[in-house]
């Protein structure tokens, strides 16, 4: 309900100052961006700046990519799903700029039948080094060892569960510390397809929930058979993306979710999900994890943000690439969006096509299916102090970490999270009173409750002589009175002079 009230008041007061259309119009102009409270555009110092643009004249290959669509790194490793060309590619990153192409996978030796890819639009490696290819129109995922040798194949599932008319084609996958393998398949609408270390299909797991407005419900129920056929079912959507974070959690994304269902919070187009298929994702944040507020037509790009994958760092920010206007955007531990950078366009640090997202260290890469080229991003010192006031919080340099927001806020004096990060340092440094004081101004009813009642236990702690004296007093100065005024009344009924007249 708060994010609900929010929204309307952010949307009520977009429509007393400017026009919807003048709103998306203002936020095309800008690339990096966060809301406030209110939920109004604010624009800030770049986070992230683009160090270079890489297609296959840069990486030194043969032919042009082709439609690249899968991407995944390890250490300073870059593997490229090249979908179009049916290949592999395997990258190196040497130095601050330099990535070098280390060879070209595009087969398999060994005991296989089919030893070459189709299609191929995902790829995990394993700790262990074992590589897994989502060979999407060979209708498999395949594991082999680091040179190439074919180990396990992993084939449509033999299961009840699994409609059996379907092709099976998967298209995004992650592997655990285990080895076991989670999938995500087209038309596969249950969850993400788990597969034990073996190939053995052990079921789904992260089924979205099932969202539905109580207009269509009713009319789906009073309908005839017939017409009950023609209309969409109230069915779990599938995902489009997985990531496998460094606890072992898994971030999923799916783009399949209506705009009512966005906009009311009912879907959740990124979830985190335990081994148990829970979503566990943190949203202490203003507003819902959708990317952009506004979604009118500014720029010729109209409807939601959809994110078409994710990525999570070991200090648990998170950045969810929208396929819709070429935007990433960063969100925090608590679900707070830290900024969004990018876009539609020609130009370095923009994208036609943006299909996979992927981190190294600090830095982001993204790959572009219709460029057929791939990004790399590293963060200014903007980007940098962020993370620094972040990681000094989780690590307990409450101090540290104080000073680091307040080195961001010089840069950027309207970013509220830099504010409340002040306000969450001093919290836990027990300043309490000047805790308040960031948490009031910058609206932050949570943290503000949390620190006022830590003063005014605190306040209560440091006082409690003088309030038990009080206490005392109040207590005692009555009963003291009363007692006064019986023992005059009582002297005053006494007839002293009695033994006197006798």
């Amino acid at each position: 309900m708060k994010k609900i009230m929010k929204r309307m008041a952010a949307l009520a007061l977009s429509v007393v100052t400017l026009t919807g259309s003048c709103m998306v119009v203002h936020a095309e102009t800008g690339y990096t961006y966060g809301y406030d409270y209110w939920g109004d555009v604010q624009y800030s110092p770049d986070a992230y700046k683009t160090v270079a643009v890489y297609t296959d004249v840069e990486l030194g290959l043969d032919k042009k990519l082709s439609a690249p669509q899968g991407l995944f790194v390890t250490g300073n490793m870059i593997y490229l799903c090249d979908t179009g060309n049916n290949r592999i590619l395997e990258l190196e990153r040497k130095d601050e700029d330099t990535i070098e192409l280390v060879r070209v996978i595009d087969h398999m030796t060994g005991d296989v039948a089919n030893k070459e890819f189709q299609g191929p639009s995902d790829i995990a490696v394993s700790q262990d080094g074992y590589l897994y290819v989502a060979d999407t129109n060979n209708n498999r995922i395949v594991k082999m060892d680091h040179d190439g040798q074919f180990v396990l194949e992993f084939t449509k599932p033999a299961d009840a569960t699994f409609d059996q008319s379907l092709s099976f084609l998967p298209t995004k996958i992650a592997v655990d510390s285990a080895g076991r393998v989670y999938c995500v398949a087209t038309n596969a609408n249950k969850g993400l397809i788990k597969y034990e270390n073996d190939a053995a299909f052990s079921g789904f797991v992260g089924a979205t929930p099932v969202t539905y407005n109580w207009t269509d419900y009713i009319w789906k129920k009073l309908a005839t058979q017939e017409q009950r056929a023609k209309m969409e079912s109230f069915v779990p959507t599938e995902y489009d993306n997985v990531y496998m974070d460094y606890e072992g959690f898994i971030y999923a994304c799916t783009t399949n979710v209506s705009e009512h269902d966005l906009d009311s919070g009912a879907a959740d187009p990124v979830r985190r999900l335990n081994l148990m298929g829970n979503d566990i994702l943190v949203r202490n944040g203003d507003y819902y994890i959708i990317g952009d507020l506004y979604w009118g037509s500014g720029g010729g790009y109209e409807g939601p943000s959809l994110f078409t994958d994710v990525t999570a760092m070991d200090n648990d920010v998170f950045f969810c690439l929208d396929k819709t206007r070429g935007r990433i955007f960063g969100y925090d531990d608590q679900g707070r969006m830290l900024y969004c950078f990018g876009g539609n366009g020609n130009m370095d640090g923009y994208f036609k096509q943006p299909a996979a997202l992927e981190h190294m260290g600090h830095d982001l890469l993204v790959l572009d299916s219709l460029d057929n080229s791939l990004t790399l991003f590293t963060p200014t010192e903007y980007g940098n102090k962020i993370y620094d006031a972040i990681e000094q919080f989780q690590n307990g340099d409450y101090e540290e970490s104080g000073t680091s927001w307040q080195q961001v806020m010089d840069m950027n004096g309207n970013y509220d999270l830099a504010y409340i990060g002040i306000g969450r340092s001093l919290l836990r440094q027990k300043q309490y009173h000047e805790a308040i004081k960031y948490f009031k101004l910058k609206l932050d009813d949570d943290n503000y409750s949390k620190a006022f009642k830590q003063y005014r236990k605190e306040w209560v702690e440091d006082h409690i002589v003088i309030i038990f004296t009080l206490v005392v007093l109040v207590l005692c100065v009555p009963l003291a009175a009363g007692k006064i005024k019986a023992i005059k009344e009582e002297i005053d009924r006494a007839d002293i002079f009695r033994d006197e007249k006798e």
